[in-house]
């Protein structure tokens, strides 16, 4: 696999200054603690780092795919998926808020005629309800994210690559889609790939390895 620019940039900083702290690697890039969490988890699965508790990481020395980094590799997006919460593009601004906090999600999949034709976010849904929109009587269609600029993954997907999508485009969250129509592209949601999927993934297979 290749590395993203940050996650060559965190290997430098390593070689550099290790051990170190998550914190300390955070500072040295401006970053929050919690933006690089999937770098240094990524990096600590492949065993390009350490990690020591109460010391920091280091860097290992060590390069290419290990036994731990394949099995990653080989878990699918199906797996480990959970449910996504789908509404129509005709339904209101309102209901998509109400659908999207009692269900607790950061996004909404929003479908046309039971296709994936576009997503809303929290902070969409929210910058919306600041407004002068009439929230009752306007359809969520008009303010989501249309396809094709939405990034989907599907169930036969490795959960690594999937992660990967998740940092590079700075989502929460990911479709999961199977392709009905290839030509009219035609997408079906059958789940959704979160943040909370990849800690989790991540999670039990170092209890698992460690």
């Amino acid at each position: 696999m290749e590395f993203t620019k940050r996650q060559i940039k965190i290997i430098e900083i390593v070689k550099e200054f290790g051990p170190i702290t998550g914190d300390e690697i955070a500072g040295k890039l401006s970053l929050s603690r919690a933006t690089i969490r999937p770098d240094l988890t990524i990096l600590t699965m492949l065993n390009i780092l350490g990690a020591r508790p109460k010391v920091g990481y280091f860097y290992t020395g060590k390069s290419g795919m290990t036994v731990f980094s394949k099995k990653v590799s080989s878990i699918k997006v199906k797996d480990t998926m959970s449910l996504p919460i789908v509404m129509d593009e005709n339904s209101s601004i309102y209901d998509v808020i109400v659908g999207l906090f009692l269900e607790d999600m950061s996004s909404v999949f929003i479908t046309n005629d039971g296709f994936l034709a576009g997503v809303v976010s929290r902070k969409d849904l929210l910058r919306t309800a600041m407004g002068k929109m009439d929230l009752n009587n306007t359809p969520i269609g008009l303010i989501m994210t249309r396809m094709p600029n939405i990034v989907c993954v599907t169930e036969e997907d490795s959960v690594l690559d999937a992660a990967i999508k998740i940092e590079d485009k700075g989502v929460d969250s990911l479709p999961v889609v199977r392709v009905v129509d290839e030509d009219l592209k035609k997408l079906k949601v059958v789940g959704r790939f979160t943040k909370t999927n990849v800690n989790r993934i991540f999670v039990e297979l170092a209890r698992e390895n460690f």
